[in-house]
Formats: structure tokens, sequence, C-alpha cells
């Protein structure tokens, strides 16, 4: 059963490591929380370390310089693991092909233009149009406003049959955008995969993104005991099904995509009806809370 608390300094202490969604969780894509903030600063404080694990399909360069214009504090986090650095590695090691077509909006073009130093080597990756790919680069819709799955119906269809294998830069299915709730690449991959096409994913709930945390931790030098790693999270088949895939004690943060199931009172979820979910859903995450404090 999992323990509802009121603040994450209720157990923080029993952790060295947080891995901390940011949408849903640190903000609702237009704005901060700052009591969210408040407790990353306080956690780091007493000596933890806290890495922002994201599926946003953009390399952690964009990720930061979004987050700086959004005000966050240097203080409140120390390092980033983005799905984008993950499906960048696998991309420019030809994962899918070196003709690639890009499903996606320019804001996403980071990915094709800053690469780390270390992959530099790699034969460059071409952009394509569909007819002359050899896979497909998803990081969302082209336009995430008004575009669904369905819109892609008949040109995944094309690529299906033409077996072209798809590269997925976030595995989410829908965010929500200030108090508007719009498409990711997980929704497109997962029309492509029903239709029969093959994909690779990068971020939570998938191993890349925690090799991606790991690595960064160990660059760092932070030494810590795996089980005093925590993971934070609105998502429940991105980041509760990841940690518990990876052996990771959980807090599943209900005020996110899921807010309307456990009640009226967004700050206390109704115990209830969160157990019938967790249940239903075959999720354990160790606590759970109304809002990231």
């Amino acid at each position: 059963m999992t323990q509802i608390i009121a603040s994450i300094a209720e157990i923080s202490a029993k952790y060295d490591v947080l891995y901390c969604d940011l949408w849903g969780c640190l903000h609702n894509g237009k704005t901060l929380y700052p009591e969210a903030v408040a407790a990353l600063q306080a956690f780091r404080a007493k000596g933890g370390t806290v890495i922002l694990m994201t599926n946003a399909p953009r390399t952690k360069h964009a990720v930061k310089k979004r987050l700086d214009q959004m005000g966050l504090p240097a203080d409140a986090y120390d390092a980033i693991a983005a799905s984008g650095d993950a499906t960048q590695v696998a991309m420019l090691q030809g994962a899918a092909g070196r003709k690639l077509w890009h499903v996606g909006p320019g804001k996403d073009e980071d990915l094709f233009s800053v690469i780390p130093d270390w992959l530099q080597d790699q034969p460059a990756i071409e952009r394509v149009e569909l007819d002359a790919a050899e896979g497909i680069i998803c990081t969302g819709p082209f336009d995430e406003f008004t575009e669904t799955p369905e819109d892609y119906r008949g040109r995944f269809l094309s690529a299906k049959v033409r077996g072209l294998k798809m590269l997925c830069a976030n595995p989410d299915l829908v965010v929500d955008f200030g108090d508007r709730r719009i498409y990711c690449a997980g929704a497109l991959a997962q029309l492509y995969e029903e239709m029969g096409g093959e994909v690779l994913q990068f971020g939570k709930p998938f191993p890349p993104i925690y090799d991606t945390a790991r690595t960064i931790l160990a660059g760092m030098g932070v030494s810590y005991d795996p089980e005093t790693v925590l993971a934070i999270g609105d998502g429940v088949r991105t980041d509760i099904r990841g940690a518990q895939a990876e052996g990771i004690d959980a807090i599943f943060v209900t005020s996110g995509l899921e807010a309307e199931r456990f009640g009226s009172d967004i700050e206390n979820p109704d115990a209830g009806l969160l157990e019938s979910y967790l249940k239903a859903e075959d999720l354990h995450p160790t606590y759970t809370i109304g809002r990231l404090r």
C-alpha cells in the first residue's frame, strides 16, 4: 500500500538521490511551482543530489535554456537527464539509418545541431522527406496544438510497409501545457506500433534514460547506494512504471496528469480512489503526494 505524504521532507532522510520529473511536477509548461522548487532546494541543502529526469525530446542544453527562461534557480538541481540525449546517441550511431524523416516541431532542432564531443566522429545524419527515408525520428507532432495521431495514419502506413524503424524521443502520450492537453511523440509511436511498425524508445519508462542518469552521477563522482534513489513523477506509465522496472522507490504526484481521478481536493488525494486505481493499474509507488513540496 502506498504511503500518502504531505511533503518530501517527511521521508527525504532515507534518500541521497532524486530523479525528479519536470512537466506536471516542477512546472506546467508555462510556470514553475514554487513549493516544488523549494522542496528540491531543501533536499540539496541537506547534501542530496537532484537529477532532473525528463522525457523532453531535446538535449539537456535546450532543457536548461527553457528552465532558465522560466526562472528555475541553479541551486534546485545538479544535472539534467533528458530523453533527447539518450535518443541522440542512438540516432548518431545509426540505429535507424542515416537518412531520417523527422516528425516533430522546429523547436527540437538542437537534437541535430548540438552534438557532444564524443559523438563528433559519427557520420552525419541527413534529414529527408518520407519517400527517401531509411528510418524515422519522432519528437512529436509537427503542430502539437492542432494535430492528433490520426493525422499521421496514412504516412505511417507507407513507412510501415517499407519497414522503417522509428526512434521515439519522448514516450509521453500527452502533456498539459498550462490548461491545455496536447499530444506527444509517444502517442504517435503508439499508433505506429499498433499498425505493426517497429519503435525504439529512450525516455521513461525505458532503460536508456536511467542509464544516462547513472552515467551522469558517475561523472559527477557521486557515491550512493541504489536503495537511496527516489524517483518523483506524475506519469503512471512513464515515471512510476519506469521506477518499478528499475527497482527504485517512487513518489506518485497525483496533481498532474491523473488529477481528476482522486477526488475534488487536489492537495489531498482520496485514499480509497487512489488504492483502487493503483491496484487496477498494478502500480506500487512507495509514496503518493498531492503536489510536490
